[in-house]
């Protein structure tokens, strides 16, 4: 995803003005070096090119104002001290995360037309802006120069802040189907989502069935996820009237997401589906987390929820899985499995197409086609879960990966082994703190941005889980 930061600069009026002007220059280069897009005031629409007045902040503020939608966040640079009136005056409505940079004084250079005192002004911006409540982002150190190789780290996490914060405050999930009656563990509150501008879109199953049975299967739609299936995983065992019936739900299900601008969306996948259509939708799921559109299946909005924000994190697919097994004898590893919804990006090879043995013994052979049998890919990941309880959104948070620990090939659905550091205690807590049995994952150690964008601009709460 790309990213475009609006850069502020501040001064006071008695320091060094060329070194406004060396900011302008360093961090322009810095951003877009990194692959960063850059938006700036003139340099002469104020005094050396930074605001360091409430009037040369409104002007700022109109600046932001006019390029409305062009930018993620704002770099508030102190090259110098800054007035922290006129930084006020200009960001107090800008409406994104705010992310403050001091310059490190050289001690080689601390006579008076060198001094920048940007250590000490950062404490001032920091300290009206907790007064404002206007909240911002600063990691430490307490001041780092952009030609860091920890400000391009610092940057590439903030970017995640960014995206995480746009794509979040007006968030809709679809919820297709209503939830399984014996999953009370999957209940979430519409009300509460929405007091956070997520909305939930639900539609009933028999929409779903309405429009699969009446789909022409020579239509272009048709023939196109017929193509995309087949060319996704192995389906060489499968029938081909559940093949059929696999393209029908798929395209159908496609069109609900379009048609109501679904961020990320929930399915109730049995067994509904296994008895009307003979199919279980496992490998329907996974494509469309391939696609980069989160879906969680066993109608768990929550974790689509999460799901959603982990992707906003990552650029890449996310998937949900279960708490479902240990792993021997080893407290820090288990095994974290579902029948099939995980993206093909983030498996070691192709799946292949099953008749799910859940099904089969439930409702007999040939219920249960479409799940898809394969292992996660090893490598560091970021796991979250969430839930609404109180009228809160409340999520945990953790990082841990997925290692090169084989499990027995009889082992259906997809699977890997995850390592997480104090894994046993954070399961207790999660128990204790009436978490559901699923976990979202997506790949990557991007905790520290969601954590960021969860409490600083979301208002969201997190559960320390140890």
């Amino acid at each position: 995803m790309s990213t475009t930061f609006a850069l502020y600069y501040g001064n006071r009026g008695f320091f060094p003005e060329s070194l406004i002007a060396e900011a302008r220059s360093e961090l322009t280069a810095a951003l877009e070096k990194s692959g960063i897009s850059c938006l700036q005031m003139p340099a002469d629409e104020t005094r050396f090119g930074a605001v360091e007045s409430p009037a040369e902040g409104a002007k700022y503020a109109k600046f932001l104002e006019e390029n409305k939608g062009r930018y993620d966040g704002v770099i508030l640079c102190l090259p110098n001290f800054g007035d922290e009136t006129g930084a006020i005056a200009a960001l107090r409505d800008c409406g994104v995360p705010i992310f403050i940079l001091a310059y490190p004084d050289e001690i080689a250079r601390m006579d008076f037309q060198h001094r920048r005192d940007a250590f000490c002004g950062k404490f001032s911006i920091m300290d009206v802006f907790y007064q404002y409540r206007l909240p911002f982002t600063a990691f430490p150190p307490h001041v780092l120069h952009p030609r860091s190789e920890e400000f391009r780290r610092q940057m590439r996490t903030f970017g995640r802040v960014c995206r995480i914060v746009k794509g979040m405050r007006r968030m809709i999930v679809g919820a297709i189907g209503a939830r399984t009656t014996a999953f009370k563990t999957v209940r979430f509150d519409e009300l509460t989502l929405q007091k956070y501008g997520i909305a939930t879109e639900t539609l009933d199953l028999s929409e779903l069935f309405l429009r699969a049975r009446a789909l022409d299967m020579k239509s272009d739609p048709a023939v196109a996820k017929a193509n995309v299936l087949k060319d996704y995983t192995n389906f060489s065992n499968v029938p081909a009237e559940k093949f059929e019936n696999l393209v029908r739900l798929g395209v159908v299900i496609d069109e609900l997401i379009e048609e109501y601008a679904m961020d990320a969306v929930a399915l109730r996948c049995w067994i509904e589906i296994e008895r009307e259509f003979g199919v279980a939708p496992c490998v329907l799921v996974s494509e469309i987390n391939d696609r980069q559109i989160p879906c969680a299946c066993e109608l768990d909005v929550c974790n689509a929820v999460a799901m959603h924000a982990l992707h906003l994190a990552t650029d890449k697919s996310a998937t949900c899985l279960d708490w479902n097994n240990n792993y021997g004898d080893d407290a820090d590893k288990c095994i974290l499995f579902h029948c099939g919804p995980v993206a093909q990006s983030l498996m070691t090879a192709k799946g292949e197409v099953i008749d799910h043995p859940m099904f089969a013994k439930a409702l007999g052979d040939g219920c249960g086609w479409g799940c898809n049998v394969g292992r996660i890919s090893p490598g560091p990941m970021t796991f979250a879960s969430s839930k609404t309880q109180d009228g809160e959104l409340i999520f945990y948070l953790g990082e841990g990966e997925f290692t090169n620990d084989s499990i027995p090939k009889e082992f259906f659905g997809c699977a890997g082994v995850a390592r997480i550091d104090n894994l046993q205690q954070k399961l207790n807590n999660i128990g204790y703190q009436g978490y559901r049995h699923h976990v979202s994952v997506s790949p990557g150690h991007v905790s520290e941005a969601v954590r960021e964008a969860f409490t600083r601009y979301l208002n969201y709460e997190i559960t320390d889980i140890g």
